[in-house]
């Protein structure tokens, strides 16, 4: 609610967008509360009245762009026999990458607090990388029966080593002299979709 009661529209959406673009500009140490209202333009203590502080609002956008990532994979065993098996697991690897900037990934591991939500929320089944990782293996599984991977295509392992290595370039990408992640994960994608 804003200071006179009156509910602003898509708030958290507000909140978590100028705390990316907060990020990208000024860097993970910029993010504190009175950063993402000012830039939201929302009154000062909105953040902490809808999350409770800045640790539970790191948590939410994480999970947030999480399930965002989640939503766009269950797709994609839909897409079987469309395009190119290379490119409809390259879109789902770099929408992961671009789901969240690396920074704001450091900054949720670096918080101990924030760390423990992001798990327990996962725990109790808030859609992630398994989540991710399930939807990819079930469109390779689809792939491998319309024969456009080879049938001994061991699909669980390609998903989990596709998702995990997406997940740690999440988690070393975005700093100074780290290797470009999107070219990382596109070579990847090319050693394990023959």
């Amino acid at each position: 609610m804003s200071p006179r009661g009156v509910a602003i529209p898509d708030l958290r959406e507000r909140l978590f967008d100028a705390a990316e673009r907060i990020v990208a500009r000024e860097g993970a140490a910029a993010l504190t509360s009175r950063a993402v209202t000012g830039e939201a333009g929302c009154a000062k203590g909105v953040l902490h009245t809808h999350f409770g502080g800045v640790d539970a609002f790191v948590a939410a956008l994480v999970l947030d762009r999480f399930a965002r990532g989640a939503a766009q994979a269950q797709g994609l065993p839909d897409r079987a026999g469309q395009d190119t098996v290379a490119a409809n697991v390259t879109r789902v690897a770099l929408g992961l990458l671009d789901s969240l900037d690396p920074r704001v990934v450091g900054l949720a591991m670096s918080s101990d607090a924030t760390a423990r939500q992001i798990r327990a929320a996962l725990a109790d089944g808030a859609p992630g990388f398994t989540a991710i990782q399930d939807a990819l293996a079930a469109y390779l599984d689809a792939e491998r029966r319309l024969g456009r991977l080879p049938e001994g295509t061991d699909t669980d392992t390609t998903a989990l080593a596709l998702v995990g290595t997406v997940h740690h370039l999440l988690m070393t990408g975005g700093w100074p002299g780290a290797p470009d992640p999107r070219e990382q994960a596109g070579k990847l994608v090319a050693l394990l979709v023959l």
